[in-house]
């Protein structure tokens, strides 16, 4: 990141100094990316399982032997948008109309994925990355739109040339090794970096070149494995293996400015989603794309100690067996004496799933694995691994999603007629978050009971912590305190915000430990609730570790300075801190990347008529009601400031 302030850094400074955001490259390694060709001489058997992969494929040059879809004169055209893709030479271009009627030809940079759809990547100015939204469909070979029911002009935000489209920012950081963005706010430009574009051999086992040397009778430095590398596979270490897959395969918030070194702990690198609504159903199936991470831990599969190596071949990145043999190697008479608690049973037979042998129905993954398709055409499937639950009524459970002509009533019959003994229809997790969304009168008491429940999986938990917060009291935050001390970090960061309601003394005690956990998110979580505490509250001890936390914060946010989320969370800490201009370059700079943030332009117009008087809230206001003309806050403001 950049450290010279222009004349528009300058008027932001006054939150950037309170902030104390600072410029600091990535952290220096004893050891170097090597790439993934030093690793085939000497591991030719992995090598070719990896050439072909998914991981290997995830990002490619853009030439004839990676590019799918045709580009050989084809044209595509949608909702006022023309596209027509053509070959010149060696480089592949395609020229874009959109429905304001500007014309732009690109040059294909890149290509993301091998199948079931090809993504190209053009860039559209230099070192920026954009994902066009135009992709190819390598099943039925042909071109379609990602987005068919949207309207997105090229002045949305969610246009593919717009921030959340940005593969720098968005998506770079898991088809890549050892990927550094590198955003510049002041420019709000890209010298991104990587040692190689696709997830090569060292995006999870760390740099080779100790690795190397090591091979050649060097000396190990301290702190690297017994080969000379970050990350440490087969060694036993189940929990920072699945951490080390879930950096990629989760819905999270990344602090860094790039990869993180592999073997770094996920809950210093990221800040993992719980299961919010509109992200997973209430029960916690998927919904949103959330990547696996957040319902594998969920499974009792995860509690049980598998790892996604029982399941996945990690260098071909392909599934151990086929069909119902990847669920047999464990479930079935023999069972695996791995996991000594497993029951030995017939699984795989109509006395188990009731359906056809063959059909559908007797797939394993039909009843506890169900897909949904993103992007178009990507079937994902849920990892929670859940057995059936119609009777919860809840709206989505895999009987219904296959018998879509029959209600869950009739389903859950089905499984009742066919399980009459079974100890799997108790109360579930569902239940209450469902009735606390719903704001029953006693969603409190429900989630509080599920918090309390150490049988629960930990994102369920942490998850009731999260969906507590409407209902913060003091009294709420004293029964959550014992939460705080939670072994596992995604209960103690979710358990810090309900601290917010604690008197304050109560407040300061409570967090102060968490201020120096060893995981850099709860020490975060915890920031976040001490920023309103007078320093003259804390004693030397907790000032110094408060300070600490919050350049742990503060540095997490220097690196997601490209997206807009950002600033809204940056103006929100400035309207706290009282400083009226620094809030309203923050609630600009959100506008600024995404017009459509429609919370942000109401704010800045009344920062506006603060600190530059009415006359210059009209203006702001007129530029708001341009963007997003239909948002009510917008026209209310209209009404008390005139035209």
């Amino acid at each position: 990141m950049s450290c010279n302030l222009d004349a528009r850094a300058r008027v932001y400074a006054g939150l950037l100094v309170i902030l104390a955001l600072f410029c600091a490259g990535p952290a220096a390694q004893a050891q170097d990316y090597v790439g993934s060709q030093a690793c085939v001489d000497c591991h030719e058997q992995q090598a070719d399982a990896w050439r072909g992969s998914h991981h290997a494929l995830a990002w490619t040059p853009a030439q004839a032997d990676n590019i799918r879809a045709d580009f050989d004169g084809t044209a595509f055209s949608h909702d006022g948008m023309d596209v027509t893709f053509d070959i010149t030479g060696d480089a592949y271009h395609a020229r874009v109309t959109e429905k304001d009627g500007t014309t732009t030809a690109y040059r294909v940079h890149s290509v993301v994925g091998i199948e079931p759809l090809q993504q190209y990547l053009f860039e559209t100015e230099p070192g920026r990355l954009q994902s066009f939204d135009v992709v190819w469909d390598t099943e039925n070979q042909t071109w379609f739109h990602l987005y068919p029911d949207q309207d997105l002009p090229p002045d949305d935000g969610l246009h593919w040339s717009g921030p959340y489209k940005n593969w720098n920012a968005r998506c770079a950081e898991c088809h890549a090794t050892g990927f550094a963005k590198n955003y510049d706010p002041q420019a709000r430009s890209y010298q991104s970096r990587q040692a190689e574009i696709g997830v090569g051999c060292e995006a999870c086992h760390g740099p080779g070149s100790a690795h190397i040397d090591w091979t050649g009778g060097a000396s190990l430095a301290p702190g690297l494995g017994d080969a000379g590398f970050a990350m440490q596979w087969g060694k036993g270490q189940t929990e920072a293996e699945i951490q080390q897959c879930a950096g990629c395969h989760a819905r999270r918030e990344a602090h860094e400015n790039g990869s993180p070194l592999p073997g770094t702990p996920f809950h210093d690198a990221y800040n993992l989603a719980v299961l919010r609504p509109g992200q997973y159903h209430p029960d916690g199936q998927i919904l949103d794309e959330v990547y696996v991470y957040g319902s594998f831990l969920q499974s009792k599969m995860y509690a049980k100690g598998v790892s996604c190596m029982n399941c996945h071949e990690p260098h071909g990145a392909t599934l151990r067996a086929e069909g119902n043999g990847i669920c047999t190697q464990c479930h079935s008479p023999a069972a695996n004496p791995e996991f000594p608690s497993l029951r030995k049973a017939e699984y795989d037979s109509p006395d188990h799933h009731h359906h056809a042998e063959g059909s559908l129905g007797a797939q394993c993954t039909s009843c506890h694995m169900i897909e949904r398709v993103y992007m178009g055409v990507d079937g994902r499937r849920d990892h929670s691994f859940r057995i059936p639950r119609p009777d919860l009524g809840l709206g989505t459970d895999a009987c219904t999603d296959c018998h879509d002509d029959e209600g869950q009533g009739w389903a859950a019959q089905q499984i009742e007629t066919w399980y009459p003994e079974s100890t799997h229809r108790a109360a579930h997790y569902g239940s209450a978050f469902a009735a606390a969304l719903d704001g029953a009168p006693d969603g409190a008491a429900r989630l509080q009971g599920i918090t309390a429940d150490p049988a629960q999986p930990g994102i369920v938990r942490a998850t009731a912590l999260y969906l507590l917060q409407p209902y913060a009291s003091a009294d709420i935050a004293r029964d959550a305190a014992p939460l705080l001390a939670a072994s596992d970090p995604l209960i103690r960061a979710n358990a810090a915000a309900l601290q917010r309601a604690a008197d304050l003394p109560d407040r300061i005690a409570r967090l102060a430990p968490l201020l120096s956990d060893p995981l850099r998110n709860v020490r975060i979580a915890a920031a976040k609730e001490m920023l309103t505490v007078p320093p003259s509250a804390l004693n030397p001890e907790q000032r110094a570790n408060a300070g600490q936390a919050m350049s742990d914060w503060r540095g997490a946010m220097s690196n997601r300075l490209d997206f807009p989320e950002t600033h809204l969370v940056l103006g929100g800490m400035a309207l706290t801190m009282r400083n009226a201009q620094a809030a309203r370059q923050a609630f600009r700079e959100v506008v600024t990347l995404d017009p459509q943030r429609a919370e942000a332009w109401p704010m800045l117009v009344q920062l506006t008529q603060i600190t530059s008087g009415p006359d210059a809230a009209r203006l702001v206001l007129r530029e708001g009601l341009s963007a997003v003309p239909d948002d009510p806050a917008l026209r209310q403001l209209q009404t008390q400031l005139g035209r």
